[in-house]
């Protein structure tokens, strides 16, 4: 909003940029979007990536599942979740494909933490 203030006082986008602190190329997209749109055209659309696979009710069954903990969906050497053994368990689960990045991003959002591999001979505390 404050580039299209700046932009009704006829200030070119590379001031637009430098005031701002954003690159020249944003400047100049909201420069076009603003010409095009007005303020409207500049309005935020919400966070931008792809929409969760999972439904709010999947979302809740997973969360039980973990709760569950790992040796109960036959993961019994440690009680351990790591985010690849997340992706087997939605795949099983709600036959969805998740990769491990994005089971990260998702364990974090539920509200779990996951444990990545360590070192031979060192203990989480």
């Amino acid at each position: 909003m404050q580039a299209a203030e700046l932009y009704e006082q006829q200030v070119k986008p590379s001031e637009v940029a430098r005031r701002l602190r954003v690159s020249v190329k944003s400047a100049y997209q909201w420069h076009q979007l603003w010409r095009d749109g007005g303020v409207q055209a500049l309005t935020s659309r919400g966070p931008s990536g792809s929409r969760c696979r999972l439904s709010p009710h999947s979302l809740e069954k997973l969360a039980a599942y973990l709760e569950q903990g790992p040796a109960a969906h036959g993961w019994v050497e440690d009680q351990v979740w790591t985010a690849a053994r997340v992706v087997t368990l939605i795949g099983r689960k709600f036959h969805v494909s998740y990769s491990v990045s994005g089971a990260n991003r998702l364990m974090h959002r539920i509200g779990f933490s996951p444990a990545g591999p360590r070192p031979a001979g060192r203990r989480t505390r």
